[in-house]
């Protein structure tokens, strides 16, 4: 497992000293430094990591107001300063852990350990692969349908559930994870395009070049579009160039 990590400090020691202490994590991969919170937001955004290492105070601003504009926070988050005030406010916002500057090793390695698990798939019977052409019976807790696979257009993450889009107009929020769609769907027709969205590549209408080497997915239906991370965006030029 690689786990791609962010580091936001407006300290440049303190980046460069957490830097030091990651090298020793062959699991993580700093993808990443900012020292701002729009500096970082742009980061999360093209970048899409797996966990953010974010202090508290960021000149004047805090790691609560970077994640209060994070549209749609799929990281784990790793608070990382100097004061122990702010512990019950991180893990209200649920931030997997809380170390303290100077950061203790053993600490950190708590932390990292925390972070691997809570990453890992849960073990359980694996459920049967679908092709393009079925139809799932979704269970929406009030009413029940069956979706017609190829009809899907694209589906979100929304924490532990999904969001899942249709050709038709219709959303549904539906109690699965994103990574179980990913396992599920047929990889020759639906692609994970970042942290958050997998897209039916059967209904992409064009591909636009955006800002530091991510792009821009139109679907032939309209509607807004949707953003490929560069680390998404890799994958699928070794997979379909």
């Amino acid at each position: 497992m690689k786990l791609e990590a962010l580091i936001v400090d407006d300290e440049r020691l303190a980046r460069k000293e957490l830097c030091s202490l990651l090298a020793g994590y062959s699991e993580v991969e700093i993808i990443g430094e900012a020292d701002s919170v729009s500096r970082a937001l742009a980061l999360i955004e093209s970048t899409q990591p797996n966990v953010v290492f974010l202090d508290i105070q960021l000149a004047n601003e805090t790691g609560f107001d970077l994640l209060e504009r994070v549209e749609s926070a799929a990281f784990k988050t790793i608070f990382v300063t100097a004061f122990d005030a702010y512990a019950i406010r991180a893990f209200e916002v649920n931030a997997l852990d809380y170390l303290l500057k100077p950061v203790n090793p053993g600490r950190l390695k708590k932390a990292i350990e925390k972070l691997l698990r809570d990453e890992k798939p849960a073990a359980s019977d694996s459920p049967r692969p679908l092709a393009f052409d079925d139809r799932l019976f979704l269970d929406l807790g009030g009413r029940s349908v069956f979706l017609k696979i190829n009809s899907v257009s694209h589906i979100l993450a929304a924490g532990d559930y999904t969001e899942v889009f249709t050709t038709g107009g219709q959303k549904y929020l539906v109690e699965k994870p994103l990574r179980e769609w990913e396992v599920r769907l047929p990889d020759k027709h639906f692609a994970r395009i970042h942290r958050n969205c997998i897209v039916n590549l059967e209904l992409v209408e064009r591909v636009e070049n955006w800002f530091n080497r991510s792009y821009q997915i139109f679907l032939q239906r309209g509607g807004e579009p949707l953003t490929v991370s560069r680390r998404y965006a890799t994958k699928l030029k070794e997979k379909f160039g």
